[in-house]
């Protein structure tokens, strides 16, 4: 049977969809198909290769096999509270590569190479450059002053009486609705980041603005699409304030990263980002484990079919 069934071929990154949420069932592989099954045995096929990144909420099993086959074609499994408010753990998808882990800790440890790194990312973010002999510190302060005051201003084009931005893990529904709905959406932002740096090879626990936290690659990364994508977006379900915001905000997501490319952005982006620092990327070692499911070589270009 193994000989009749073509040989497994990964998709790209870029041509998947972005991120799905699973609850409330069993994640398993049956009849050699990822399906979820719920209570009454109902399946849902999910086509595990052509998703980025896994959400699953409270209430959701995973078997061996499906962990084992989400690793092989690359596709990342969060484990998350509800509604995205906390993220307990992850599976990697392929895992991260020594050259470039190195590359990418070479640059965080070095005081002026990471300054470089920090206001590439700054540029990227705000579109312009940032101000000069200013240290990591001084920028992350600058940085949290004018996102502060975008969220005012976002909001305030939304039509949505903003605050600040705060809320209680511990009690969720206390919090108000526009709140909510950034909660939401950032989760999803964080989910899908988090599975293009690690399927380039990166950490998402070295950062260079945020520090100390699993995520913090991570956050540096999603903080660059952030208000160009999740925020607007957030604000202005907010202001409709239907009685399921939670779920509109993730479908919207989904639609909004489509739309935007998103993901074929964020790689060539990181990339972008660490070669501010203006040092050569380490070759890979000879011993490098080569990916599950390599990829064939082909007569023509990326155009062509084979």
């Amino acid at each position: 049977m193994a000989d009749i069934l073509p040989p497994l071929k990964p998709i790209p990154i870029k041509e998947r969809l972005s991120v799905l949420y699973i609850e409330y069932g069993h994640l398993d592989v049956l009849d050699g198909a990822f399906v979820v099954v719920d209570k009454n045995g109902v399946r849902t096929h999910i086509p595990v290769g052509g998703v980025v990144c896994l959400m699953l909420e409270p209430g959701t099993r995973v078997s061996h096999a499906a962990c084992a086959l989400a690793a092989r074609v690359g596709t990342l499994l969060v484990w998350i509270g509800e509604a995205g408010v906390r993220l307990y753990s992850a599976g990697q998808p392929g895992g991260a590569r020594a050259d470039r882990l190195l590359y990418q800790a070479k640059l965080a440890l070095d005081d002026e190479l990471r300054l470089k790194v920090v206001r590439k990312m700054y540029a990227l973010r705000f579109g312009e450059e940032p101000p000069q002999r200013r240290s990591v510190e001084q920028l992350r302060g600058i940085e949290g002053a004018r996102v502060r005051e975008m969220y005012k201003r976002v909001a305030a084009q939304a039509g949505v009486q903003w605050k600040a931005r705060n809320y209680d893990v511990e009690d969720w529904d206390q919090g108000d609705i526009a709140n909510r709905c950034l909660s939401a959406a950032t989760a999803c932002l964080y989910g899908v980041t988090e599975a293009a740096v690690l399927a380039a090879g990166y950490a998402p626990a070295i950062g260079f603005i945020h520090t100390g936290k699993p995520l913090s690659f991570v956050y540096d990364v999603a903080d660059i699409y952030k208000f160009e994508t999740v925020v607007p977006l957030a604000f202005r379900i907010a202001a409709k304030n239907p009685p399921n915001a939670e779920q509109q905000v993730r479908l919207a997501c989904r639609d909004k990263f489509r739309e935007t490319k998103l993901l074929e952005r964020i790689i060539p982006g990181i990339e972008e980002m660490l070669a501010a620092g203006e040092i050569p990327r380490p070759t890979p070692f000879e011993e490098q484990v080569l990916p599950a499911i390599p990829n064939q070589d082909n007569i023509g270009d990326a155009g062509h079919r084979t």
